[in-house]
């Protein structure tokens, strides 16, 4: 068993055992090639294929409420196929769903305008934006005192409801997705296949990482031999955009989408191996 404590397990999904998995990277508010990328899904998904998002859908790009539509469109038309199961699609949380959480609990920060600063530089402000807040008045309201930023962030969390579905996507992310060796024996060769949003520190169990997930991405080359159980990790976002890229043990799907570059999808077997790569 892959080591998580039954309090963790919720925050992971098992696919148990797929046919193929197409994971989707980040896409960071930019809808258009999102559009292509779905269309291109689902005129080859079958019953028994599991979709993946590896987060970062939120941040940076003008169209984060058109790519959360797109998204929630997109898994009622893949759910109306007879056999289809809501587990079979995954959402993970990235740094910029991650950063979108801490600006609704901003009044418990201790330094709630220094975090704001470095969300800010980081791309949260888009986000922020495309809700109805604005990065001056979240400033204002923390200069005010913690009051007033609670109710700042009360309309903020507002403004969200007003979305449908949106709240509801983004209560339910996962920290990571797996698929377990079809061999269970200890012995057996490292087959199976974790998907994370950025990055991974292999000194640290699955269920210890933490925000490794999304801040530990200079750490995701230090993956030159199998984690545990997984033979193969991929991640959707390399913040240093160095591109599309494969070794022996990851595979690194960030085109660069909402920078000006591709997003990315892969068609993968159990195992991690790609079946097809598509871009848009």
């Amino acid at each position: 068993m892959v080591d998580l404590e039954l309090k963790d397990r919720d925050r992971f999904a098992d696919l148990k055992s797929p046919y193929r998995i197409w994971v989707i990277a980040a896409i960071h508010g930019t809808r258009a090639p999102l559009i292509s990328i779905h269309q291109a899904v689902a005129a080859r998904f079958q019953v028994g294929d599991r979709i993946v998002y590896l987060g970062n859908f939120l941040g940076y790009g003008k169209e984060i409420i058109e790519v959360v539509n797109e998204i929630l469109q997109f898994r009622l038309a893949v759910m109306a196929v007879p056999g289809v199961i809501a587990s079979d699609l995954v959402y993970l949380r990235g740094c910029q769903e991650e950063m979108w959480q801490k600006i609704q609990q901003l009044h418990f920060a201790p330094n709630p305008q220094a975090v704001l600063e470095w969300m800010a530089r980081q791309g949260a402000a888009a986000t922020l934006a495309a809700y109805g807040g604005s990065y001056d008045e979240a400033v204002a309201a923390a200069r005010d005192g913690a009051v007033t930023l609670s109710r700042w962030t009360a309309r903020l969390r507002g403004q969200l409801r007003l979305h449908p579905g949106h709240e509801s996507l983004l209560t339910v992310l996962r920290r990571a997705a797996f698929v377990l060796p079809a061999d269970p024996s200890p012995d057996a060769d490292p087959t199976g296949l974790l998907m994370v949003s950025a990055g991974l520190d292999r000194r640290r169990a699955l269920g210890a990482q933490g925000d490794s997930f999304w801040w530990a991405a200079d750490r995701f080359d230090e993956l030159t031999s199998p984690y545990g159980r997984f033979g193969r990790i991929v991640r959707g976002f390399d913040p240093a955009g160095n591109g599309v890229r494969e070794t022996a043990v990851t595979l690194t799907l960030d085109g660069g989408c909402g920078f000006g570059g591709r997003l990315v999808c892969a068609c993968l077997g159990p195992t991690g191996t790609v079946i097809e790569l598509l871009g848009s």
